[in-house]
């Protein structure tokens, strides 16, 4: 038993004791996908095709050869150079999907942002010399403002502790900060909204009021916040 177990002792020896053998590129698997490892990356951004060849760096210059030679990948489909594209928008549009009709959620989105700048503008004729100043027509921004005033700071989790489930508050990231507040708003529409009210025309009015700070959604913001207060007695189980 002991000469074995010595001659493996010596076997592992020379084997940490060998050089390292240099890395050489090899066939590499790709898993999930119908492009191998020589295709590159896309690039969307128009402004890096109009810069001036004097302009760019040796590595750029080195890349842009490489796009001539190497073949690139497929744009994705929620991909565009558009100036017009939003991320959180697209976002929203997802969230507001129901059955794959994305024409349909996409139309919707777009009616409730011309249905806001309409309200603004109407708004705005109506309004004096130094009232117009502190209103905003821009429907992006009063929907990404909207959004900001909707989103909860901290929130609840489910903690199971002897027996006993309890609510603990916990901080939220920022991704759960942006669901929450978007599912809010496409579900105070859909369950609140009277039969004869369109979609687009109710979701404009909750992100009026949501961009000063009023309505449904931001007491629903307020009373997970009361909660969160109130239970702050269980904060320490966040850590068992």
């Amino acid at each position: 038993m002991v000469a074995p177990m010595a001659g493996r002792l010596v076997a592992l020896g020379r084997r940490l004791a060998a050089p390292a053998r240099a890395w050489l590129p090899g066939l590499t698997q790709v898993r999930w996908s119908r492009y191998g490892p020589s295709y590159l990356e896309p690039e969307v951004n128009k402004e890096v095709y109009h810069k001036p060849l004097e302009e760019l760096s040796e590595e750029e210059k080195t890349q842009q050869e490489l796009k001539a030679l190497q073949p690139i990948k497929a744009a994705a489909s929620n991909v565009t150079s558009s100036v017009f594209s939003d991320p959180t928008i697209s976002k929203f549009t997802n969230m507001m999907m129901k059955g794959g009709n994305k024409v349909l959620a996409r139309s919707i989105v777009t009616q409730t942002l011309e249905a806001i700048k309409r309200k603004q503008i109407e708004k705005y004729h109506q309004a004096s010399e130094e009232e117009r100043e502190s209103i905003e027509c821009n429907p992006y921004i009063i929907f990404h403002q909207a959004l900001k005033n909707c989103q909860p700071i901290i929130g609840l989790c489910n903690i199971q502790k002897g027996g006993k489930t309890y609510q603990v508050p916990s901080p939220l990231t920022d991704n759960r900060k942006r669901f929450l507040a978007m599912k809010w708003l496409i579900t105070e529409c859909r369950e609140h909204k009277h039969h004869r009210t369109f979609m687009h025309e109710k979701l404009s009015q909750e992100l009026l009021q949501a961009f000063n700070n009023e309505g449904p959604v931001i007491k629903r913001k307020h009373d997970m916040h009361k909660m969160a207060e109130a239970n702050r007695a269980y904060a320490h189980y966040r850590w068992w």
